[in-house]
């Protein structure tokens, strides 16, 4: 998709909330929202009569939120619809660099047991579902065919692939076959990010584990096995992105977006003539193509990481390692830690802190820009890129202080 030009450069993240993250809480969806929200709205220095936009992935319906904050707040959740979970995201950035909004309340909001990427509320209509793969398009006689985005699920489950973990589970035995990519060097990176939880008073699991735990870790789907996965919570994260020309005003640093980037690949999970790369490397041109600033210029990584090997994809995405280069990269996580050459993932990660879809990765860069996160903070962070996604659809913004 194309976007229009340098849009982003418009917007600030001005405010930033997260809710109480934990195990089986009991706590209702709509009561961590309003807890993220509320915190988001008072962090950026606003009311609830100052948000005059609003955009969700879900799970918690968009008028229930409308209606408990009492705003008076249209629909900015649609507008790109490319880049997954961060579609709301960059949409809430188009509204406001257009002039439709001014500050747009953005939240993600997910439950461990069940849950879904789209407004469920039947009274409602439901948010658009970045998710939901096209149709497959039409072709001519002896054309390669052309597969949308999670347009191969039928296939992969008649095989008996179930899950997530079976597709991602395939690109990592595929790049561990071309470039000798080692189990042990995905353990460094959940080793790194327990490692990096156990500064986070939030994370859902802090406790250190070592190699040996690592790989004597229950296997779940060869070569991935049990901490190689993240970890399902119940939370709210909300960010307000608001027009730049309030930074002055904010009581807190603002976040200044530089590019973002997004791909609703084709070639689905697995038909990809460049298989084992995902969706990741066309977000990651995207972006870079709407900057100056280089991969050598980054001071801190939040990279998704649903599993270890979609940060592998990632960072090689990104350009900060050359194709097959990540494995040897993360190799006994000093170069990923926090005093390392680029730390990555520095609040835990969803592999220890928690699975928060991509928004807690934003959470934390906004807290790295502003030099607010405590003992796991990074010296001199100035840059940070965040990404999020996996397989076939993605996105990834550069942000700075």
């Amino acid at each position: 998709m194309e976007l229009p030009k340098g849009f982003e450069k418009d917007t600030i993240i001005s405010g930033i909330g997260i809710s109480h993250i934990g195990r089986r809480t009991g706590i209702p969806g709509l009561q961590l929202t309003l807890d993220a929200t509320h915190a988001a709205i008072a962090d950026a220095g606003l009311t609830p009569a100052d948000i005059d936009g609003i955009a969700t992935l879900g799970d918690t319906p968009r008028q229930h939120v409308v209606d408990a904050l009492g705003l008076d707040a249209e629909n900015r959740g649609s507008g790109i619809d490319t880049s997954g979970l961060y579609s709301p995201l960059m949409s809430a950035m188009l509204a406001v660099a257009e002039g439709r909004s001014r500050h747009v309340l953005v939240y993600r909001t997910v439950a461990m047991l069940g849950g879904s990427m789209i407004d469920s509320s039947a009274e409602l209509p439901p948010e658009p579902n970045a998710l939901t793969s096209p149709p497959e398009e039409p072709r001519q006689p002896g054309a390669p065919r052309r597969i949308g985005a999670n347009g191969d699920i039928g296939e992969l489950m008649a095989a008996h692939a179930y899950s997530a973990s079976n597709w991602v589970a395939m690109h990592c035995r595929r790049h561990m076959e071309l470039y000798g990519t080692t189990k042990e060097q995905l353990g460094w990176m959940a080793i790194n990010s327990r490692r990096n939880a156990a500064l986070n008073p939030l994370a859902a699991y802090r406790d250190p584990f070592t190699m040996d735990d690592y790989l004597a870790a229950r296997p779940i789907s060869s070569p991935l096995g049990l901490l190689d996965c993240d970890v399902p919570v119940d939370g709210s994260i909300a960010v307000i992105v608001s027009h730049r020309d309030y930074a002055g005003d904010c009581p807190q640093p603002p976040a200044r977006v530089e590019a973002i980037g997004g791909a609703y690949g084709t070639g689905g999970w697995f038909h990809r003539p460049d298989f084992p790369k995902m969706a990741s490397a066309e977000a990651a041109t995207q972006m870079w193509s709407r900057t100056d600033l280089t991969p050598k210029d980054l001071d801190v990584a939040e990279l998704y990481d649903g599993f270890t090997y979609l940060t592998v994809a990632w960072l090689e995405a990104l350009g900060i390692c050359g194709d097959g280069e990540a494995g040897p990269f993360v190799e006994g996580a000093t170069r990923i830690a926090l005093d390392g050459d680029l730390p990555l993932n520095t609040y835990g990660g969803q592999l220890s802190a928690g699975r928060m879809h991509g928004y807690w990765v934003l959470h934390e860069a906004c807290l790295q820009l502003r030099g607010q996160a405590g003992q796991r903070q990074v010296g001199g962070a100035d840059t940070a890129v965040v990404a999020a996604g996996g397989g076939p659809i993605a996105g990834c913004l550069l942000l700075t202080r």
